[in-house]
């Protein structure tokens, strides 16, 4: 039997390192779940109201204000590679009617995307990176 390989010398044991992901960040599965615990655990209700790609679709937060106003926040990368949100309608807050019809014109333009609600008076969410 050749090293690496199965018993009757078909598939390998263990897969090349060229097929592996070459990023190193979690799948944006695992990753919301943790952040949803954080949400809870700092007593914000956090729902996901869209499901995207497992793997690596990307995150918008809708933050509902309960005043009938909400933020929303795209996640993205800063400059030097860390993660960052850009603010939707240069950070101002919007109707929730508002903040619904840019969610659904964001989700036509990228069917992987998730989409995360958090209900939270002051605006605060739990997720690392700092709004551009």
């Amino acid at each position: 039997m050749r090293p690496g390989r199965g018993r009757l010398g078909g598939a390998p044991l263990f897969p090349d390192c060229a097929s592996l992901p070459s990023d190193d960040r979690l799948p944006t599965e695992i990753w919301l779940k943790a952040h949803l615990r954080r949400c809870f655990a700092q007593g914000l209700p956090a729902t996901v109201l869209r499901r995207g790609d497992p793997l690596g679709g990307m995150v918008l937060l809708k933050i509902n204000r309960l005043d009938g106003s909400c933020a929303v926040l795209t996640q993205t990368r800063d400059l030097s590679g860390r993660p960052a949100w850009m603010a939707a309608m240069k950070g101002a807050a919007m109707p929730e009617a508002d903040a619904d019809a840019y969610i659904e014109r964001a989700v036509k333009r990228d069917p992987d995307l998730w989409v995360v609600e958090i209900e939270s008076r002051s605006g605060a969410h739990p997720f690392e990176g700092r709004v551009l």
